[in-house]
């Protein structure tokens, strides 16, 4: 079941997205859109650019669901970041795999 979150653009479904709030039809999330917004500098008429299967109101709507819940959001994006951070140095990188073999 869905839950249409913000006039048909944002939506929560379980099991997409890990539950994330998304972009009603992908699987592009808020925080990727604030992530582009804020952390990359770009503006929505950049983002639709790069990701033309959204529109301009699809980004806006998820900025606005955004600061409405930014707590929320930006605790996602830690979580995430700090997931990829913890994965990554469990695991070797290629390189150091190969590296370790001719050593070895």
């Amino acid at each position: 079941m869905n839950t249409v979150v913000i006039n048909n653009h944002i939506e929560i479904t379980p099991g997409i997205c890990g539950g994330k709030p998304r972009i009603a039809g992908h699987r592009i999330k808020v925080q990727n859109i604030v992530l582009w917004y804020e952390r990359m500098g770009m503006s929505p008429d950049e983002i639709v650019y790069h990701y033309p299967s959204i529109g301009l109101a699809d980004v806006h709507a998820a900025l606005a669901y955004y600061y409405d819940h930014i707590e929320e959001i930006r605790k996602d994006i830690e979580d995430d970041e700090v997931f990829a951070r913890e994965t990554k140095a469990k695991t070797p990188s290629l390189v150091q795999q190969k590296l370790q073999k001719s050593h070895g």
